[in-house]
């Protein structure tokens, strides 16, 4: 595990990056430091040809208590500024990502699940996004990204109370995709990503764009499927029962 960032860790393994949020003192509370040196690795992970999945993840039992509230204070950059850029940061990320899910996503932690395209959660997490305890004004560009995850009902219940809910109405809720039993979340990412990595980018690229409302790029990404000749490849790959070799990369 590579530790190269103050209080983040990662590791790339068989075309899998997996980023730990590490600040075990604090429930992985993400410090000003931890927000302002995220969008830098993944603009690295991003750059890496190796790296086709992201995962995000927290250390220990816990994905990431939010916002480390003392370092807020003394803070010379405005907070929610720097956990907004490594939220945009993350939900730009070219390729897909993956939030693994254990203990407390709450505040910023469920800001960055937000952010990634797909959550896995232990059953026993819990989720609050907690602005309102504090008296902060959400974003708007992370109240539109719950709103578009969770609705309207759900995201006004999060926003106005500051309430924790369990996993069983995370997934009822669209909050999380899947819920797992203790002991199988690693296992279950892990198995996920390796399909991940054995797909098509190209389909994955042009899935994230136009999930992001990127219609006008229709064109484009027609015009890389031709000129990519993955089509044909796993077209002729399915008929010949075997696997696909597809070339076009991110």
């Amino acid at each position: 595990m590579d530790r190269t960032e103050p209080g983040l860790e990662h590791t790339v393994a068989d075309g899998v990056a997996t980023v730990v949020i590490s600040n075990p003192a604090k429930r992985n509370a993400m410090t000003t430091a931890m927000w302002s040196a995220l969008p830098g690795l993944l603009e690295r992970l991003a750059a890496d040809p190796a790296v086709r999945v992201l995962v995000l993840t927290g250390a220990g039992d816990t994905f990431c208590a939010g916002a480390d509230i003392s370092s807020l204070r003394e803070a010379a950059d405005d907070p929610q500024s720097l956990a907004v850029a490594a939220e945009e940061a993350l939900a730009a990320f070219p390729r897909p990502t993956l939030a693994a899910v254990r203990g407390y996503c709450v505040g910023g932690g469920s800001q960055l699940a937000v952010a990634c395209d797909l959550r896995f959660a232990e059953e026993g997490a819990s989720f609050g996004v907690t602005p309102a305890k504090l008296g902060v004004v959400y974003a708007a560009s992370s109240t539109r990204r719950l709103v578009a995850l969770t609705g309207p009902a759900t995201a006004k219940h999060l926003l106005f109370s500051g309430e924790l809910i369990d996993t069983a109405r995370a997934l009822r809720t669209g909050l999380v995709d899947e819920v797992l039993p203790a002991g199988e979340l690693d296992k279950r990412v892990e198995a996920y990503a390796m399909t991940l990595t054995a797909r098509s980018q190209l389909t994955q690229a042009a899935a994230k764009e136009f999930a992001a409302g990127r219609e006008d790029r229709d064109a484009y990404w027609a015009e890389q499927a031709r000129r990519s000749g993955d089509t044909a490849e796993g077209v002729a790959a399915f008929l010949e029962r075997r696997a696909p070799h597809f070339t076009w990369t991110a």
